[in-house]
């Protein structure tokens, strides 16, 4: 921010040092926490041709990641659309965990929990 901004530093910074790093394809999900401050946080960034074109950023929050759909045992999306609409026929076959927070635990607080479907 201060770079962005042109603030003179502080002594009071905050400094984003990854525990961890996972990918899915063009996913790459970093994750990290502030003990001090009681803050967790995972960016979620978008890679493509080697160039980050998207980043989405999680403070204080769970974060779960799931794939929408298995293309080995879905259906084509026309077939898929014509079954039923309810939501108790959506297993977890369909919406596979892939990825789950873990820094959000180790804050001392309960922390909102966020479902990003790729």
């Amino acid at each position: 921010m201060r770079l962005l901004t042109g603030a003179p530093p502080s002594k009071d910074t905050f400094r984003f040092v990854p525990q961890s790093i996972a990918s899915f394809g063009p996913i790459v999900l970093v994750e990290g926490c502030d003990h001090d401050r009681s803050i967790s946080w995972v960016h979620a960034w978008t890679v493509t041709d080697g160039i980050i074109t998207q980043v989405r950023e999680y403070f204080n929050t769970s974060l779960t990641v799931t794939r929408l759909g298995n293309p080995t045992t879905l259906s084509p999306p026309s077939d898929f659309a014509s079954s039923s609409s309810s939501t108790s026929e959506i297993t977890s076959s369909h919406c596979p965990s892939v990825w789950e927070s873990s820094v959000s635990d180790r804050v001392g607080h309960s922390v909102p929990g966020l479902v990003l479907a790729i």
